[in-house]
Parts: structure tokens; sequence; C-alpha cells
């Protein structure tokens, strides 16, 4: 039974579909298969569900301060600077400019930054196919409004500006994981903070838009869906990609969760509750199939199809163009479940979908080489996938920048 005075939105419907018999057979064959319970205790699924109501109060004091009250060319200006120089070089700095950049420029009690590293690593370790990969097992969470609504509204990864807003994603990626990306002046560290400043402009249009249903959506931009996000980027990789013959160790996978923690520490994504082990990311895992309530309905499905079809080839492209379509539709094949790719009208992919599971024998030979010989091989393995995202990347970017501004309007 729900708890009776939780705070949590109206679609987590962990509670309504836990006994079911779907969700107890799965139950069942995950404790089989894992050994143990992947229900975690109510305590913690209630902790998760009113992390929906979580927002960034940080970040969302300087942009009131700042942004609101001085106007949005000296926020930027300020933001720039402190992210350049470091807050100390700006002697008459607002005060919730110095909150923010005292609470980033100090460590978390729990972060390890060797970890952190290995994590940021590990992740670059897959080159550009963790691109399309993290692309296309975010099309699950395209069911769901809190994570749609924000997305079809503001025009973000629909219809022609699909690709390029994932783009910049990509290029979030890639800044954060670079070497010391988080580090002051860094690049990555630098988007960090600027697509958090942009998420607090999104989440204050979001909530005043007449169509955002708080109490069943929770915040937009929540630390609930955050949290998702960052499993995506760690766990869920970690894990589905085996399938492409990637090894990473168990060591490894909770080194990139780790490290997708420091980075959300960053961008002000502070659950209440996140997960310290491979068991705790299997729990939530669990909670997060469970709970949903799958009610986005066409705004999902057209989030989905502008996806498959972003990479899509003009008539006459090149060869080029047309491979780079075949593996987009192949991975996302691949790793969305088939009852998604069906509920979402997704066009068929044919023999592109076995493009990720025909890449195992090379892929488990480089990775068997690399743990077998870790010395000689893995800055070798780090290099190669390095310049590899970065040629994918420059080849579908071009001349453009990655910008992390908000949607100027809404689509509704």
């Amino acid at each position: 039974m729900p708890p009776t005075n939780a705070a949590r939105p109206g679609e987590f419907r962990y509670w309504e579909h836990v006994d079911k018999p779907w969700a107890r057979a799965f139950r069942v064959a995950a404790r089989t298969l894992l050994g143990f319970d992947p229900a975690p205790s109510d305590e913690v699924v209630e902790t998760l569900a009113a992390q929906y109501f979580d927002a960034d109060p940080l970040a969302e004091a300087f942009v009131e301060e700042v942004y609101f009250g001085r106007g949005a060319a000296e926020g930027r200006k300020l933001l720039d600077r402190a992210i350049a120089e470091g807050v100390a070089a700006i002697p008459d700095a607002p005060a919730s400019l110095r909150a923010l950049f005292d609470d980033i420029d100090r460590d978390p009690p729990w972060l390890d930054r060797e970890l952190a590293e290995l994590g940021a690593r590990v992740f670059r370790r897959y080159g550009s196919a963790i691109f399309r990969f993290a692309g296309a097992v975010t099309l699950e969470a395209y069911a769901e409004n809190s994570v749609a609504k924000p997305l079809i509204l503001t025009g973000a990864y629909a219809g022609d500006s699909t690709k390029h807003r994932f783009l910049e994603t990509v290029a979030f990626w890639i800044a954060v994981t670079e070497p010391g990306g988080l580090a002051l002046g860094a690049p990555g560290r630098g988007s960090a903070l600027r697509v958090r400043i942009m998420h607090v402009f999104v989440r204050k249009r979001l909530l005043a838009h007449p169509e955002w249903n708080l109490a069943e959506w929770g915040m937009p931009i929540s630390q609930g869906d955050a949290l998702l996000t960052l499993m995506g980027g760690s766990f869920a990789p970690g894990i589905a990609m085996q399938a492409m013959g990637y090894r990473p160790s168990l060591r490894e996978i909770e080194a990139m969760m780790h490290f997708w923690r420091h980075v959300g520490h960053m961008m002000g994504v502070r659950p209440r509750w996140y997960p310290s082990s491979m068991r705790e990311a299997f729990q939530l895992a669990y909670v997060t199939m469970v709970k949903n309530a799958h009610r986005a309905g066409e705004d999902g499905v057209q989030l989905c199809q502008s996806y498959v079809n972003a990479f899509a080839a003009p008539p006459g492209a090149g060869w080029r163009d047309r491979l780079a379509h075949g593996v987009h539709m192949g991975y996302t094949r691949f790793f969305l479940p088939p009852w998604s790719y069906k509920r979402n009208k997704l066009p068929p992919a044919g023999l592109w979908a076995l493009h990720p599971l025909l890449q195992f024998p090379f892929i488990f030979a480089a990775e068997t080489l690399r743990r077998a010989f870790p010395r000689p091989f893995e800055d070798v393995a780090d290099r190669v996938a390095r310049r590899s995202r970065q040629r994918w990347f420059a080849r579908h970017m071009g001349e453009r920048s990655a910008e992390y501004k908000p949607a100027a309007s809404f689509t509704r």
C-alpha cells in the first residue's frame, strides 16, 4: 500500500503497480538472477518519489537576483567571468553568485576524485557508440509526461531541432568527460554550469505554463528525473553495452556512477538518495520500471519519431550520410525494448538492428587485450576512443557550436 502522507507526483505509480502480476513476476525473476530482492525499502521509494518536487535553489537564487534583477546580459557576463577566473576575481560579486560558486568549489564529502577520474575514462572508452546508446535508451523515458512535456513544449528534441539539440548534449558529454574536464577553467565545468542555469529558466517558464501539472508530474527538470539521467550515462551503458563486447568491471561501472554523480553535483543535481553500489542501482532500475505511468501519449511518440529521423539522409545524400542514418536506426532498434519500439510507431530498421551485435567479436577482443595487458593498451584505447568521438562529433556538428540557451518561446 502507498504511504498516506508521502509527497509524490500522481504519475509516480509504483504502489499502484507493484502488486500486479507482471511486476511480481519480474521481481521473482530478478531475485533469482541477481541473488537479491530488486525492490528497495518503502522508505527509499518514498524518497525517490519526493525527489520529483525538488529543484535547484542555489541556481534559482542567482537567476532571480542577477538575471531578473540586473538583466540577462549582466547575468551572462558575471557567470562567464566566474567560470573563467573564479568568483574570487569578482570583488563585488552578488551574494547569490558567491553562494553558488562556494558550493561547487567545495568538494562534497562523498567525492573520491581518483574514482571519478576513472569513471570519466571508462565513459570515454565507449567512444561515439555511447552517444547512440544513450540517445536510444532515453526514448523509453519519453513515455513519461515529466520528461516529454519539457521537451515538447520548448521544442527541444522535436522536429528539425532534434539533431542539433542532441549534438549539443553530445558536446556536453565530451566536454565533461575529457581529462580534467571539471577542473577550474575547463570547458566541461563551464558547460555544466551553463546547462544548470539554462535549466532554471526552463523550469521557471514551465511552472508558469497553463499546461504544466505540478501535482501529477512534479517540478520540471526535477531531481527525480535528473537522477535517472545520471544513471543513463553510467549504470545503463555499463550493463547493456556488454552486449556489444565491452567488458567493464563492477568497479569501473561504479566509478562511472560516481563520476556522473560529481557532474550532477556541479549541475545542481543533489538527490536525497543516490545509488552507492550496483545493488542499489539495480533497485533504482526496478523502481523506475514499476513506477512508470506511460501517459505522455502522442507527445512521447512525436519525440521518439523525431529522434529516429534526426539522422535521416536527405535526398541525393552520399553513402556516409546513409550509413550514419542506418547505424543510428540500428542502435535504436537494438537497445529500445521491442514493445516501446512498436508503441512509438518507429520504422523498421531491417538488418541495421544487428549492427551493434556484429561489433561484438572485435570489441570483445580489444577489451580482452586491454584487460590482460593494461599497461600498454589502456592509454592506447583511451586515445583511440577520444579521437573517434571527436571525429564523429565534428562530422555531424560542422561549424555550429553548442549554445545551451533556453527556448525563447513555447511550441504551444
